[in-house]
């Protein structure tokens, strides 16, 4: 069921409705965690047991990793527990990958192939999998007390806005919301009452419509042109390759960060707060600095259940920081998908992220530079910032491993043709326009601080007329279908 559906409006109204209708706490939370799991089976048909499966699993391996005090016993159950959701992600996403390798070796030595298993990747199972993981390593290290409850486990890991792509929630930060103190009960704590107000409907419904706008209007009409230059990418020009990776590039960033901002405001409008997923990174100062404000959910888990226990005890070694980071962002790539190009990704990540982390290690005087800081300083950082990002966002968009190279040769070294990339510009105006508005419209969000709350803070008439506006704009320049969501493909 896609955030940009018919189906999804119908089915996101009813479970408001019911919610507003039917005060009684226990249904409420009852309603949300059917409504997930049902908004998973509505695309995901009998798949959806596989996250009945994770929820049961974890749930019972959270409470027996908590009442053990054995050192033993804890570490069996917190490997049963990974090893368990990381067979079943591994299974579905890599075999096929694994097979394909596997042939192609037997093809050298003359073996006889192993058949494809053809199997179909379950929707949001990369992220319902870090997800669950990331709660069993934190009852295990003592930082979260297991829920009690399995109705607010499920309501974790299914969280429908959340399910398929994201945000990654951790436990620590949701499940608190789901309860609320009562100072005349002597538990002191109860389940929360869902209700909508008024705020958070106008800051979540302008949450959502500027996702929408992102992905319905630029992300989704940058495609075609995207498409044009990557699906047969050797022959083209440097600057039309380069077109096509900034192109690429702010397509990945409208479509993901545009769901990741119709999440959080359909979560905030049922009264759970979701962190952002995304912080202006197109103004990074670093590849770091990137990682910082690129799937922000995706890198903080990995720098704390990956990164911190493989560096954990010698943090001074450059060689063990450096082989630390590559492992990470390696995992990173792979997590992405099965296939060398997104291997290709999280290694080209892991040696911008190393040398720029070693770099101000061994120099620090470099990096605390006066030049760095001032206007021109901040700019060249950006933009030697965005080249190389953008560089990496090939491997990401070429699957096919001859015409990854290809691009990425023309785009480090031009060739100086133009006459066949006017002629693409020519044939895409639409999207070659949309790019500069779309580069326009970030520099002034970034100059004008909280967008979101100050639209919705607007008089009703005014509020309206700007949802009118993103309304226009989708629908006059709607492409007849709306593009899948890039991230459900992982």
């Amino acid at each position: 069921m896609l955030f940009t559906t018919v189906e999804f409006i119908v089915f996101f109204i009813a479970v408001l409705t019911a919610i507003v209708c039917y005060k009684n706490r226990k249904f409420q939370h009852t309603l949300l965690v059917v409504a997930s799991f049902f908004f998973l089976y509505f695309s995901d048909s009998y798949l959806v047991l596989l996250l009945v499966y994770t929820t049961i699993l974890h749930y019972f391996i959270g409470k027996k990793i908590a009442e053990s005090t054995d050192p033993k016993n804890r570490k069996i159950l917190l490997g049963i527990g990974i090893g368990g959701s990381l067979g079943l992600l591994g299974f579905f996403k890599y075999t096929d990958f694994a097979i394909s390798q596997i042939n192609e070796l037997f093809g050298v030595l003359g073996f006889t192939e192993i058949p494809f298993l053809n199997l179909i990747l379950p929707i949001g199972i990369s992220f319902y999998t870090f997800q669950s993981i990331s709660y069993i390593i934190d009852i295990y290290r003592g930082s979260l007390k297991p829920t009690r409850s399995i109705l607010q486990y499920g309501l974790f890991v299914a969280f429908f806005p959340t399910l398929v792509a994201g945000p990654i929630l951790r436990a620590s930060d949701f499940l608190p919301q789901l309860n609320e103190k009562i100072s005349n009960l002597k538990s002191q704590i109860k389940l929360k009452q869902f209700f909508i107000n008024n705020r958070n409907l106008k800051l979540g419904i302008t949450m959502m419509a500027i996702g929408f706008l992102k992905k319905l209007f630029f992300a989704d009409n940058i495609a075609p042109m995207v498409d044009n230059v990557f699906n047969s990418p050797i022959g083209h020009e440097s600057f039309t390759i380069i077109l096509g990776t900034i192109g690429f590039g702010f397509q990945v960033y409208g479509d993901f960060s545009g769901y990741s901002d119709i999440a959080i405001g359909a979560a905030l409008i049922i009264g759970i707060n979701v962190p952002p997923n995304f912080r202006k990174p197109f103004f990074s100062t670093s590849p770091s600095d990137f990682w910082r404000r690129w799937h922000i959910s995706l890198s903080t888990w990995v720098r704390d259940y990956l990164y911190f226990p493989l560096i954990f005890k010698n943090r001074k070694s450059s060689q063990r920081l450096f082989s630390s980071l590559f492992t990470s962002f390696f995992l990173l790539g792979l997590w992405h998908g099965a296939g060398w190009n997104f291997i290709i990704f999280g290694i080209i990540h892991g040696i911008y992220v190393a040398v720029d982390t070693l770099v101000r290690k061994q120099f620090p005087n470099f990096s605390k530079n006066k030049f760095f800081k001032t206007k021109i300083g901040k700019i060249t950082s950006i933009l030697i910032t965005q080249f190389l990002i953008f560089f990496a966002f090939i491997s990401f968009r070429v699957r096919d491993v001859d015409e990854m190279v290809y691009s990425m040769k023309k785009y480090l070294i031009w060739d100086f043709e133009i006459d066949g990339t006017i002629n693409f510009i020519q044939q895409n105006e639409f999207a070659v326009i949309l790019i500069p508005i779309f580069l326009i419209l970030q520099i002034i969000t970034l100059k004008i601080k909280n967008v979101s709350e100050r639209i919705s803070s607007l008089q009703v008439k005014h509020w309206l007329i700007f949802l009118t506006i993103i309304m226009l704009l989708v629908v006059l320049f709607y492409r007849g279908s709306a593009e899948e969501f890039i991230y459900f493909e992982f």
